[in-house]
């Protein structure tokens, strides 16, 4: 009894252990923070998943967009917001927008921090 216990303890440690070295960093800059969006929003476009999602219904689109991307504290997308663009397909707007705000950044914020990032795609 007293060995399952201390293996139950052991266990409990040894997966406490990972997930404080699995949490993700808080950025302060707000150009590390800028870059940081960019690179992660340029990985998500360039992902198997989301070439796959807009060529199935969206492979005609082409242009170039202008968006801003709201980021919190928790690294969740608050806000994006169509700044300018040549494309006109109002579907395939709201399609980047809401597979955008689904993303969560693999990095936090200080308490009550939020910024706004400027990002240009083209498609």
């Amino acid at each position: 009894m007293k060995t399952i216990k201390t293996l139950l303890v052991l266990a409990f440690v040894l997966l406490a252990s990972q997930k404080v070295s699995a949490q993700r960093p808080v950025l302060t800059d707000e150009e590390v923070v800028s870059e940081t969006v960019t690179k992660e929003i340029d990985d998500v476009f360039q992902s198997d998943d989301f070439q796959k999602k807009k060529n199935k219904k969206y492979a005609e689109v082409k242009g170039t967009m202008v968006v801003d991307i709201g980021v919190v504290q928790n690294g969740k997308v608050s806000s994006f917001f169509k700044v300018d663009s040549d494309i006109k397909n109002i579907d395939f707007i709201n399609f980047m927008s809401n597979y955008i705000l689904e993303h969560k950044f693999k990095f936090k914020l200080q308490k009550q921090q939020r910024y706004k990032i400027r990002y240009t795609v083209t498609f």
